[in-house]
Protein backbone atom coordinates (compact mmCIF):
# COMPACT_ATOMS: atom_id res chain seq x y z
CA UNK A 1 0.00 0.00 0.00
CA UNK A 2 1.03 3.68 -1.00
CA UNK A 3 2.06 5.91 1.16
CA UNK A 4 -0.45 8.36 -0.61
CA UNK A 5 -3.34 5.27 0.95
CA UNK A 6 -2.20 4.75 3.96
CA UNK A 7 -2.48 8.90 4.80
CA UNK A 8 -6.42 8.47 3.47
CA UNK A 9 -7.43 6.02 6.16
CA UNK A 10 -9.24 7.13 8.82
CA UNK A 11 -7.65 8.60 12.05
CA UNK A 12 -10.26 6.10 13.93
CA UNK A 13 -8.86 3.26 12.34
CA UNK A 14 -5.82 3.58 14.60
CA UNK A 15 -7.75 4.04 17.64
CA UNK A 16 -10.21 1.85 17.98
CA UNK A 17 -9.80 -0.33 20.62
CA UNK A 18 -9.19 -4.17 19.97
CA UNK A 19 -8.17 -7.50 21.25
CA UNK A 20 -6.66 -9.39 18.85
CA UNK A 21 -5.89 -13.04 18.68
CA UNK A 22 -2.86 -13.91 19.61
CA UNK A 23 -3.18 -17.83 18.07
CA UNK A 24 -2.41 -19.33 15.00
CA UNK A 25 -1.66 -16.68 11.78
CA UNK A 26 -5.46 -16.23 9.99
CA UNK A 27 -7.39 -16.17 13.14
CA UNK A 28 -9.88 -13.48 13.37
CA UNK A 29 -9.57 -11.10 15.82
CA UNK A 30 -11.27 -10.32 18.58
CA UNK A 31 -12.29 -5.94 18.22
CA UNK A 32 -14.09 -4.63 21.37
CA UNK A 33 -14.82 -1.05 19.79
CA UNK A 34 -15.20 2.15 22.09
CA UNK A 35 -18.69 2.19 21.55
CA UNK A 36 -19.58 -1.12 22.12
CA UNK A 37 -17.67 -0.83 25.54
CA UNK A 38 -20.34 1.91 26.39
CA UNK A 39 -22.88 -0.20 25.48
CA UNK A 40 -22.17 -2.82 27.78
CA UNK A 41 -21.66 -0.74 30.59
CA UNK A 42 -25.26 0.80 30.11
CA UNK A 43 -26.60 -2.88 30.26
CA UNK A 44 -24.48 -3.69 33.32
CA UNK A 45 -26.05 -0.40 34.75
CA UNK A 46 -29.55 -1.64 33.79
CA UNK A 47 -29.36 -4.96 35.11
CA UNK A 48 -27.25 -3.28 38.60
CA UNK A 49 -30.37 -1.07 39.56
CA UNK A 50 -33.10 -3.26 38.26
CA UNK A 51 -31.83 -6.24 40.13
CA UNK A 52 -31.18 -3.83 42.84
CA UNK A 53 -35.12 -2.06 43.12
CA UNK A 54 -36.32 -5.77 42.60
CA UNK A 55 -34.97 -7.01 45.73
CA UNK A 56 -36.08 -4.43 47.59
CA UNK A 57 -39.30 -5.01 47.12
CA UNK A 58 -39.50 -8.39 47.32
CA UNK A 59 -37.52 -8.52 50.40
CA UNK A 60 -40.22 -5.55 51.48
CA UNK A 61 -43.39 -8.12 50.63
CA UNK A 62 -42.05 -10.91 51.97
CA UNK A 63 -41.31 -9.79 55.45
CA UNK A 64 -44.77 -8.11 55.73
CA UNK A 65 -46.17 -11.47 54.63
CA UNK A 66 -47.20 -9.99 51.70
CA UNK A 67 -46.07 -13.02 49.38
CA UNK A 68 -44.84 -16.38 50.19
CA UNK A 69 -41.75 -16.97 52.03
CA UNK A 70 -38.80 -17.17 48.96
CA UNK A 71 -35.85 -17.27 51.16
CA UNK A 72 -33.60 -20.31 51.18
CA UNK A 73 -32.36 -21.88 53.91
CA UNK A 74 -30.12 -24.46 54.14
CA UNK A 75 -29.21 -26.25 57.58
CA UNK A 76 -31.29 -24.17 59.38
CA UNK A 77 -29.44 -20.93 57.95
CA UNK A 78 -31.01 -18.29 55.36
CA UNK A 79 -28.39 -17.78 52.57
CA UNK A 80 -28.61 -14.28 51.82
CA UNK A 81 -29.47 -13.70 48.01
CA UNK A 82 -25.50 -11.78 48.35
CA UNK A 83 -24.33 -15.43 47.79
CA UNK A 84 -26.23 -16.14 44.65
CA UNK A 85 -24.66 -12.51 43.59
CA UNK A 86 -21.18 -14.20 44.47
CA UNK A 87 -21.75 -17.55 43.02
CA UNK A 88 -23.24 -15.55 39.07
CA UNK A 89 -19.81 -12.80 39.84
CA UNK A 90 -17.76 -16.14 39.49
CA UNK A 91 -19.63 -17.64 36.97
CA UNK A 92 -19.49 -14.37 34.72
CA UNK A 93 -16.41 -13.53 35.15
CA UNK A 94 -14.83 -17.10 34.35
CA UNK A 95 -16.69 -17.39 31.36
CA UNK A 96 -15.96 -13.30 30.40
CA UNK A 97 -11.85 -14.80 30.61
CA UNK A 98 -12.35 -17.58 29.66
CA UNK A 99 -14.06 -17.43 26.39
CA UNK A 100 -14.06 -13.47 25.87
CA UNK A 101 -17.90 -13.43 24.18
CA UNK A 102 -18.63 -10.70 22.25
CA UNK A 103 -21.48 -9.70 20.36
CA UNK A 104 -25.28 -10.80 21.53
CA UNK A 105 -23.26 -12.81 24.11
CA UNK A 106 -20.92 -10.16 25.45
CA UNK A 107 -24.65 -8.15 25.47
CA UNK A 108 -26.38 -11.15 27.80
CA UNK A 109 -23.07 -11.61 29.55
CA UNK A 110 -22.88 -7.98 31.08
CA UNK A 111 -26.46 -7.80 31.82
CA UNK A 112 -26.01 -10.60 33.86
CA UNK A 113 -22.85 -8.84 35.23
CA UNK A 114 -25.13 -5.97 36.42
CA UNK A 115 -27.53 -8.69 38.08
CA UNK A 116 -25.02 -10.34 40.30
CA UNK A 117 -23.74 -7.05 41.13
CA UNK A 118 -27.10 -5.83 42.11
CA UNK A 119 -27.67 -8.86 44.30
CA UNK A 120 -24.14 -8.75 45.95
CA UNK A 121 -23.80 -5.31 46.55
CA UNK A 122 -27.95 -4.86 47.92
CA UNK A 123 -26.52 -6.54 50.77
CA UNK A 124 -23.11 -4.96 50.91
CA UNK A 125 -23.02 -3.14 54.83
CA UNK A 126 -23.94 -6.99 55.88
CA UNK A 127 -20.54 -8.54 54.52
CA UNK A 128 -18.99 -5.42 55.40
CA UNK A 129 -20.05 -5.75 58.83
CA UNK A 130 -20.20 -9.39 59.01
CA UNK A 131 -23.91 -9.49 59.83
CA UNK A 132 -26.66 -6.85 61.38
CA UNK A 133 -29.91 -5.99 59.47
CA UNK A 134 -30.79 -5.67 56.03
CA UNK A 135 -31.62 -2.39 55.96
CA UNK A 136 -27.79 -0.91 56.73
CA UNK A 137 -27.19 2.81 55.19
CA UNK A 138 -23.59 1.42 53.92
CA UNK A 139 -25.34 -0.81 51.74
CA UNK A 140 -27.45 2.01 50.21
CA UNK A 141 -24.21 4.26 49.68
CA UNK A 142 -22.20 1.18 47.83
CA UNK A 143 -24.92 0.78 45.37
CA UNK A 144 -25.14 4.86 44.92
CA UNK A 145 -21.33 4.47 44.30
CA UNK A 146 -21.73 1.65 42.24
CA UNK A 147 -24.16 3.04 40.07
CA UNK A 148 -21.96 6.30 40.11
CA UNK A 149 -18.89 4.56 38.68
CA UNK A 150 -21.33 2.46 35.90
CA UNK A 151 -22.87 5.80 34.75
CA UNK A 152 -19.11 6.99 34.32
CA UNK A 153 -17.90 4.22 31.72
CA UNK A 154 -21.39 4.39 30.30
CA UNK A 155 -20.84 7.80 29.23
CA UNK A 156 -17.22 8.33 29.81
CA UNK A 157 -16.82 9.56 26.05
CA UNK A 158 -19.13 12.21 26.35
CA UNK A 159 -18.25 13.35 29.61
CA UNK A 160 -14.96 14.29 28.45
CA UNK A 161 -16.15 16.12 24.85
CA UNK A 162 -18.39 17.68 27.05
CA UNK A 163 -15.72 18.80 29.37
CA UNK A 164 -13.22 20.06 26.66
CA UNK A 165 -16.41 21.85 24.52
CA UNK A 166 -18.32 23.70 27.37
CA UNK A 167 -15.92 23.66 30.17
CA UNK A 168 -18.51 26.82 32.08
CA UNK A 169 -21.43 24.19 31.63
CA UNK A 170 -19.36 21.47 32.83
CA UNK A 171 -17.98 22.99 35.88
CA UNK A 172 -21.51 24.07 36.67
CA UNK A 173 -23.04 20.57 36.17
CA UNK A 174 -20.68 19.22 38.75
CA UNK A 175 -21.51 21.55 41.11
CA UNK A 176 -25.28 20.63 41.06
CA UNK A 177 -24.31 17.09 41.10
CA UNK A 178 -22.50 17.99 43.88
CA UNK A 179 -25.14 20.13 45.48
CA UNK A 180 -27.58 16.74 44.51
CA UNK A 181 -25.49 14.67 46.16
CA UNK A 182 -25.68 16.04 49.52
CA UNK A 183 -29.63 16.62 49.32
CA UNK A 184 -29.53 12.85 48.79
CA UNK A 185 -27.17 11.76 51.55
CA UNK A 186 -29.13 14.42 54.19
CA UNK A 187 -32.64 13.07 52.40
CA UNK A 188 -31.14 9.44 52.86
CA UNK A 189 -30.47 10.40 56.88
CA UNK A 190 -33.68 11.31 57.74
CA UNK A 191 -35.39 9.19 55.86
CA UNK A 192 -33.35 6.32 57.85
CA UNK A 193 -34.69 8.10 61.01
CA UNK A 194 -38.20 8.10 59.83
CA UNK A 195 -38.34 4.45 58.47
CA UNK A 196 -35.19 3.00 60.11
CA UNK A 197 -37.13 1.34 63.12
CA UNK A 198 -40.07 0.46 61.69
CA UNK A 199 -37.90 -1.87 59.12
CA UNK A 200 -36.06 -2.91 61.79
CA UNK A 201 -38.91 -4.20 63.86
CA UNK A 202 -40.75 -5.36 60.53
CA UNK A 203 -37.24 -7.28 59.85
CA UNK A 204 -37.27 -8.60 63.62
CA UNK A 205 -41.24 -9.81 63.42
CA UNK A 206 -40.63 -11.44 59.51
CA UNK A 207 -37.24 -13.40 61.11
CA UNK A 208 -37.54 -17.51 61.58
Amino acid sequence: MSDHHLQELPAEAGTSERFASHSHPGAPEHRIHRETAHRLARLALIGFILTFILARVFVVLIMSKQMPNLYFFMGGTHVHHLNYGIFLLAAVCGYSVFTRPINRAAEITALLYGVAMGLTFDEFGMWLHLGGSYWQRASVDAVIVVSAVFALVSFARSIKRFEAHHLRAFIGLALVLVGFGIVLYTAGNRLGDMMGPKLHDLEAASSP
